[in-house]
This record gives structure tokens, C-alpha cells and sequence, in this order.
């Protein structure tokens, strides 16, 4: 007789553990994919200048936008990185000589990931600006003078 006593204990006592377990379920649940959320970032940083007329076969994607939005006739790769970034931390690549860009993701939504993208040197922020990244789509930032001509970063982002 004491057996059947407990079963309602039991029971009540199992509703308990499910009605706490879900809302801490859904909890960890939305903390991990926060935790995880990262956005695959693509960064080129392309020397524009008006020594010559050759296009890097590399640029042949952003080419166009190149044409539109400067007006140099050579355009040459120097570097190209692809970065994994996480929400509020930062990463440094260097570039040059003294300068270095430093990335950090800011913040995701579902269409679009801001990024703040510094440019580093001589013991400074060069640069020192926020973008809007939309997946597949290219953005190009005109950066300080780089030799006989001016360094372009161009950011991709995959999400």
C-alpha cells in the first residue's frame, strides 16, 4: 500500500523536472547557437595605382566595381584571407609593414553582418569604420596611400 502512496509523488515530481528542464533547455539551447554564430569573412587587400594597366586575373569578380568606384588603371592582390569572425572579437591581419587591419563582427542578423574594420599604423587608427556585409555581395573600402598608389580592402562575407 505504500507504493501506490508514492506514485502521485512521483508523478508530480516528473511534471516538475519537465517544466523546469524545458525553459533551461531552450536556454542553453539559444546560448549555444549565439556562442557559435560566426560569419565566414573574406579580405583582400588590392594595391590601386595608375603605374601601368594591368588587372590582377584574381579581381576578375570585382573588377567592375573597381572601374566605378576609383579611377586607377592597375590593380594588383597583395593579400587574401579568409577569417572566421566571431561576435565581438577581434582579428588582427597583418599587411605591411606597421599596419595591420583589425576586423570584428559587431553584429548578425539574418540578411546582413556589420563588421568594424580598422586599419592600424604608425600608431594609430588610419581607418576606423562600420560596414553592412549582405552574403555573396563585395564591399570596398579605399584605404591610405600604399606605395606609388593607395591600398583598397575589399570584404565578402558567407553566413
Amino acid at each position: 500500500m505504500a507504493l501506490r502512496g508514492t506514485g502521485g509523488g512521483i508523478t508530480r515530481f516528473m511534471k516538475r523536472m519537465v517544466l523546469f528542464s524545458i525553459p533551461v533547455l531552450i536556454l542553453s539551447l539559444f546560448s549555444a547557437s549565439i556562442a557559435l554564430a560566426q560569419v565566414q569573412t573574406r579580405v583582400r587587400v588590392i594595391q590601386a595605382s595608375n603605374e601601368g594597366s594591368s588587372i590582377d586575373p584574381s579581381l576578375r569578380d570585382v573588377h567592375d566595381q573597381l572601374g566605378s568606384l576609383f579611377s586607377f588603371t592597375s590593380y594588383r592582390l597583395l593579400k587574401d584571407e579568409t577569417l572566421s569572425l566571431s561576435l565581438n572579437r577581434s582579428v588582427e591581419i597583418p599587411v605591411h609593414k606597421g599596419r595591420a587591419i583589425e576586423l570584428s563582427l559587431t553584429g548578425q542578423r539574418r540578411d546582413t553582418a556589420e563588421i568594424r574594420v580598422k586599419i592600424k599604423g604608425e600608431g594609430a587608427d588610419m581607418l576606423n569604420t562600420q560596414v553592412r556585409l549582405s552574403p555573396g555581395r563585395t564591399v570596398l573600402i579605399g584605404g591610405p596611400k600604399h606605395g606609388q598608389g593607395v591600398a583598397i580592402i575589399a570584404l565578402s562575407a558567407r553566413f
